[in-house]
């Protein structure tokens, strides 16, 4: 991030036609959205929202209430309008972008049934394999799968640029991901394994013990250690390449035995849409446009990517802190402030569509508010 305007940025917030800092966290807000796009005008334009979907092999080991068919069913729903995601997409003025990255079922199958609501909604195939391999015995999906799926997330936000996107919020649809996120969080963060463990979709106190038994031994079985954030490089880890590599990203060191963890615990314990979120994330810093970061699994993505390249951050903007246990510390860890605790724990990405009228007002601020002089009003500070 580029910080030589941040004193022009903060006069210019210190003199609208307020008391200094009584805009509070829009403040804060402007000036991160300011220095994201190097301007004292920002803009937000043609918002977009990735919903990206994919099914987990650990879901078969019971850690989740919700059965593996609620996902290839909800993918539907969202089609025809029904969800909550497309609640909030039309009010908020969101293009909605629904993308099967590794559901397990053959959408090719279905008829089209084009909703009055959303004519033109269909489900994007970026089919990876029909769910992740199950990690409790082997790794989630091969090297292979790995990078195809950082190339996806990548891919579908350059597809968003190229529409005239500069804020992007993501969203997935996959029962049984907040196992995944449990165990990033505990080996990321360092936070003992039994406290990143939550309900999910809504375990009771026997489901959550057999859920943590369960992570438990995956993790023992992987043999992949916590990752020191210390011995993180502080350069960007991945270089994006836009010419026709047969990789998306390429190692600046395989020798490097911590950044060899890294990839191996995104890729032993990640789901398909999840590692294709973290591609879409580090795109859309190299695109200089805004993150929105949703909950508890969002907020572990952005935690992978940050720990990939430690820079994205200054792209996101944290949007809620919903009710999965752990989510708070996670957070913390992260340094990060969220906009909203309303309770969310539906996924989807609302929770960051919810907060997206905050963010247009934090821009609104430093366009349409007036200056102490052109107001004529004594700047009493």
């Amino acid at each position: 991030m580029n910080y030589e305007l941040k004193d022009r940025i903060q006069e210019k917030i210190d003199n609208l036609n307020k008391p200094k800092g009584s805009l509070g966290r829009l403040e804060e807000l402007a000036m991160q959205i300011c220095l994201i796009q190097q301007t004292l005008e920002p803009r937000l334009s043609h918002p977009c929202h990735l919903l990206l979907g994919g099914d987990h092999g650990i879901e078969r080991e019971g850690v989740s209430v919700s059965p593996r068919e609620v996902t290839w069913q909800q993918m539907i729903n969202f089609t025809r309008g029904g969800g909550g995601v497309n609640m909030f997409c039309r009010q908020h003025g969101f293009d909605l972008t629904i993308v099967d990255v590794g559901v397990d079922y053959d959408f090719t199958k279905l008829s089209s049934h084009p909703s009055p609501l959303t004519p033109h909604l269909s489900i994007l195939d970026r089919k990876i394999a029909r769910g992740t391999k199950n990690f409790l015995y082997e790794p989630a999906m091969t090297q292979e799968q790995y990078e195809q799926a950082l190339k996806v997330g990548a891919d579908l936000v350059d597809d968003c640029h190229a529409k005239g996107c500069n804020i992007v919020s993501i969203g997935e649809m996959g029962i049984g991901n907040t196992s995944p996120s449990s165990i990033w969080m505990h080996l990321f963060c360092h936070i003992p394994l039994e406290d990143c463990i939550g309900a999910g979709s809504g375990l009771n106190t026997d489901g959550i013990r057999h859920k943590y038994e369960v992570l438990k031994q995956a993790v023992a079985n992987s043999c992949v250690p916590s990752v020191a954030s210390d011995q993180r490089s502080s350069a960007s880890l991945f270089t994006l390449h836009s010419s026709l590599n047969s990789s998306l990203f390429t190692l600046h060191s395989s020798l490097n035995s911590s950044l060899f963890t890294l990839h191996s615990s995104l890729s032993y314990f990640g789901g398909f849409e999840m590692i294709a979120a973290i591609g879409a994330m580090l795109r859309a810093a190299e695109r200089r446009m805004i993150i929105l970061v949703d909950g508890f699994i969002m907020t572990a993505c952005a935690l992978a990517a940050c720990q990939l390249t430690p820079g994205v951050k200054d792209f996101m903007i944290f949007a809620h802190c919903g009710d999965e246990s752990g989510h708070r510390r996670m957070l913390n860890f992260m340094g990060a402030k969220p906009l909203l605790n309303l309770g969310l724990r539906l996924g989807e990405g609302t929770g960051a569509l919810c907060a997206y009228p905050i963010v247009d007002s934090a821009v609104r601020m430093m366009n349409e508010m007036n200056n102490f002089q052109n107001a004529n009003i004594t700047k009493y500070f």
